[in-house]
């Protein structure tokens, strides 16, 4: 690991670029999407070899029901197929698999087998593969909102008692936020826990973001001087 390179405990990404990716290559959009499941490979990876303790990515946001159903249905179907795919290797290399997100709204099947891959990986005590998987940021700070109301009656609500109660809970705040394809926004994702996280923005688009564009990106949060609101 080079010395220079200044490595965050969070790396969060929101893969964007897939369908534009497969429009590109004169493809239907799910072809660009199992190519995505390649990047995420290739980063997950990276994220160990760097020993990055936690990688996040934003798989599919609460809008994203708003998409034609065949595609909804595919990526349930690449979801499912990653996770059985993936799961021996995230324990050869003590990788933690969570999910984070309104998981009653998927379906049944998914939601058994990634019950099944985070129990098989609870034990592992490496880098974190967190999937933000049916979320927004909106939904999370509702949620953590009304929960805190129903268990606390009367009670004022505190900063840390929002990050005690959001879905997020013992997960650090992002370090570094990647989004590619152009994209300069944050859509709606991780809005409370991205307060000072390092944003990085890369015309890259999501299948062509593999271990060098991953690199670039840490080369850049490492030229960066974190003040958190201070001098």
């Amino acid at each position: 690991m080079e010395e220079n390179l200044k490595i965050p405990q969070h790396v969060s990404i929101i893969m964007d670029g897939n369908g534009r990716w497969a429009t590109s290559h004169g493809k239907p959009r799910l072809f660009g999407h199992k190519e995505g499941a390649e990047s995420l490979r290739a980063c997950m990876q990276f994220a160990v070899e760097m020993q990055i303790k936690y990688l996040s990515i934003f798989a599919f946001s609460t809008e994203n029901w708003g998409r034609p159903e065949e595609e909804i249905q595919g990526l349930w179907s690449l979801l499912l197929e990653s996770i059985n795919k993936e799961t021996s290797y995230m324990i050869e290399n003590h990788v933690r698999f969570r999910v984070v997100g309104n998981l009653e709204e998927l379906p049944e099947y998914l939601r058994i087998a990634i019950h099944d891959a985070e129990e098989a990986t609870a034990a592992c005590t490496g880098s974190v593969l967190v999937v933000m998987l049916n979320y927004s940021g909106k939904w999370d700070i509702v949620q953590a909102a009304n929960r805190f109301a129903e268990e606390n009656p009367g009670k004022k609500m505190e900063w840390a008692d929002m990050d005690r109660y959001l879905a997020t809970a013992g997960i650090p705040d992002p370090d570094l936020l990647i989004r590619t394809s152009g994209e300069e926004r944050i859509s709606n994702y991780m809005l409370w826990q991205t307060a000072y996280t390092e944003f990085y923005f890369t015309d890259c688009l999501w299948p062509d973001f593999r271990k060098p564009e991953f690199r670039l990106a840490l080369e850049a949060y490492s030229r960066r001087k974190r003040r958190f609101g201070k001098l």
